[in-house]
């Protein structure tokens, strides 16, 4: 969600920190497993937001930012299909753009998604189902302009 190694270590340290803090208020109303992500999912929200605070930017700029420094990070071992879905994914709607990348990279139920962000399991689906065409169909898209720029 933070882009970036090193933002996502930063986001991670925090995580871990908010959880030692408040475990003595984990009340098991879900597993485990779900109260660290809702934690870590906060945090990364929190991270975005006053990234956009201290720049004065919106968090579209804030991802695309980051999508800039994605290249320079030494830690990105991605090819161009996987920069293409970074670029696609930014242009998303935050929310679903979150959506897609609890199920997508961390291979999240929707129940276990509906339980950390707070969103009906439905509206879940059918924002995923709608990010996975919007990004099948944008992924062609940039092909097909690779394509078309190299016959020129």
């Amino acid at each position: 969600m933070v882009i970036t190694h090193e933002n996502a270590n930063d986001v991670l340290q925090e995580t871990f920190l908010r959880v030692y803090k408040s475990l003595p208020n984990f009340k098991q109303n879900s597993t485990l497993h779900t109260w660290m992500y809702k934690i870590a999912y906060n945090e990364s929200i929190r991270f975005l937001e006053n990234n956009k605070k201290k720049y004065y930017i919106s968090l579209d700029d804030v991802s695309d930012k980051y999508l800039d420094n994605l290249m320079e990070d030494d830690y990105f071992d991605g090819n161009e299909i996987q920069l293409k879905l970074q670029r696609i994914l930014s242009k998303l709607p935050e929310k679903q753009r979150h959506i897609f990348q609890l199920k997508y990279y961390d291979e999240l139920k929707f129940k276990e998604i509906e339980a950390i962000i707070g969103v009906n399991e439905n509206t879940i689906k059918t924002s995923y189902y709608a990010a996975v065409k919007i990004i099948e169909s944008n992924i062609h898209l940039v092909d097909l302009h690779a394509i078309e720029n190299e016959k020129y």
